[in-house]
């Protein structure tokens, strides 16, 4: 079976490398030393502190996998390309029309693992994401969200 390919912008996959330096040098060695606190005190059975640091030894060990296997797999999206087209990794202005008013709003189309709507990151594999993958600036794209449909007219690609 192939290896899932993980869409990542260069600052996505910079910020999970971070991430993976902070859990192996720093988060790995704290939960280890508190798990040896926690033997040194005796009776493992009835030891909460034992008990939650082995549960955060587990998290973290199981971050550490996850993010070493989006690390390997990464495909880097190019952010800088010029599109007619929306892409992976356009940024995408649109006005929002829906019950008579419209409302602009900026998304950056990414990889699901970087996607984040506060932030106007959306997913690929988003309703409104995918509805605008493909695009051109000028056409209207009727988007079915569980608010019901809205239109949204593509203003400018970056």
């Amino acid at each position: 079976m192939a290896d899932k390919k993980y869409l990542l912008t260069p600052e996505g996959l910079q910020k999970l490398k971070d991430e993976l330096e902070v859990l192996v040098n720093e988060r790995r060695k704290e939960v280890i030393e508190r798990i040896q606190e926690a033997v040194a005190h005796g009776d493992l059975s009835e030891n909460a502190d034992y008990a939650q640091a082995k549960e955060e030894q587990s998290f973290i060990e199981g971050r550490i996998q996850e993010i070493e296997d989006m690390v390997k797999n990464a495909e880097i999206i190019d952010v800088n390309r010029k599109h007619t087209t929306v892409t992976i990794g356009s940024t995408v202005t649109v006005d929002v029309e829906d019950k008579g008013s419209k409302i602009e709003r900026k998304y950056t189309i990414v990889g699901s693992n970087e996607a984040n709507p506060a932030l106007g990151k959306i997913s690929n594999e988003s309703l409104i994401g995918k509805a605008l993958l493909g695009r051109r600036v000028g056409e209207k794209v009727p988007v079915a969200t569980p608010a019901g449909e809205m239109i949204y007219e593509i203003k400018l690609i970056e």
